[in-house]
């Protein structure tokens, strides 16, 4: 009598060759596609393989399915690790994912992101560090961690701080979604592409410099809503606090009202070292971007609130996370400056 063996797992990334293309396709497409550190430990050894392949003139990054590029790593996966105390995934993960977003950073081949519907945190880490990001009118695109009790990692205080005024900080911040012409505005994508396009632009980019082939397929995605309320971002995020930040959106009418509302109801530690985060590494190099970011993560693992706002949005669903502190009135400046101290060991390293 036979047993039947248990069927292989799926790939959760697959790689191909198509002509000068490599091409990389993240394939969890019921769970959004969102990162696991095996597909991290797959890419990365992918990556640097392909950037000595001569045959290998470009890299190609898309998302399985219709609905999303990358909706972000997979924090269920990490808050089940941290809460069981024992395992070193809350450690792992985000060491590696840094190292990925790094490597896709200083690639020195064209490296181009498609960006068809969903692109959130993890998901930027994987496009926004490379050379060429084209959205369709179907993506939107969000740093969102605030409301689970994090902060924009991945390099977010790398891109974000490079956004227009303090875009960055308004994005990064709120946690905002924003689509086409607006992602293109905030720096965070190159080109415009309708979705049914794509599949002629991955032909052309097999044969043809990347260059050239944006440039065939590229439109105007129209005028981005961001640039009208430039001056008031402009305004409203100046302040050098996020209780300073609250007060002026309050004054900025109906708009500001609404985000002085939202902003209320996010993590008070979420938000004060975010805010933190892009005053220390305001125009650094990625690589401390990543460093101090890897620190503030490993803070936050050994912390309250990241753990409270996986439990209230992705476990329980209630969406009512009782925040610790509670206010940001309530929250030590000095208890975040601390959170970028330098960890008593395992700090974030590179290899090339």
């Amino acid at each position: 009598m036979h047993s039947k063996s248990a069927a292989p797992a799926a790939p959760e990334i697959v790689f191909e060759r198509r002509g000068r293309l490599g091409v990389v396709t993240l394939d969890r497409p019921k769970a959004l596609n969102a990162l696991t550190l095996g597909m991290i430990r797959e890419l990365d050894p992918m990556l640097r393989q392909w950037a000595h392949d001569h045959g290998v003139q470009a890299v190609v990054i898309r998302g399985a399915g219709e609905k999303a590029f990358c909706a972000g790593g997979d924090v269920r996966a990490v808050y089940e690790a941290g809460r069981r105390g024992t395992d070193v995934l809350t450690y792992e993960f985000f060491f590696e994912e840094y190292r990925l977003n790094r490597r896709i950073n200083r690639f020195t081949k064209p490296y181009i992101a498609l960006l068809d519907g969903i692109a959130m945190g993890g998901g930027l880490g994987l496009s926004v560090h490379g050379r060429y990001r084209v959205v369709t009118e179907r993506a939107t695109v969000a740093m969102p961690e605030s409301a689970i009790g994090l902060f924009p990692d991945v390099g977010g205080s790398w891109f974000l701080d490079r956004a227009p005024g303090k875009v960055g900080a308004y994005l990064g911040l709120t946690g905002a979604r924003v689509k086409g012409a607006d992602i293109i505005y905030a720096g965070l994508a190159t080109h415009y592409v309708p979705s049914a396009d794509l599949p002629a632009l991955l032909e052309a980019l097999s044969h043809t410099p990347p260059e050239a082939a944006l440039h065939r397929f590229a439109q105007d995605p129209g005028p981005a809503p961001l640039a009208a309320h430039r001056a008031q971002i402009d305004r409203a995020f100046a302040p050098p606090t996020a209780s300073g930040i609250i007060a002026a959106l309050g004054k900025e009418g109906a708009w500001g009202q609404a985000l002085a509302a939202d902003l209320a109801k996010k993590s008070p530690t979420s938000l004060c070292a975010t805010l933190r985060l892009l005053q220390r590494h305001h125009r650094h190099e990625i690589e401390d971007c990543l460093k101090g970011e890897f620190r503030l993560v490993q803070r936050f693992m050994a912390g309250h609130d990241f753990y409270e706002g996986i439990r209230a949005v992705l476990i329980d669903k209630d969406h009512a996370p009782k925040w610790n502190p509670a206010s940001i009135e309530a929250v030590d400046p000095a208890a975040i400056d601390a959170m970028f101290e330098p960890l008593e060991s395992g700090e974030l390293t590179f290899e090339d």
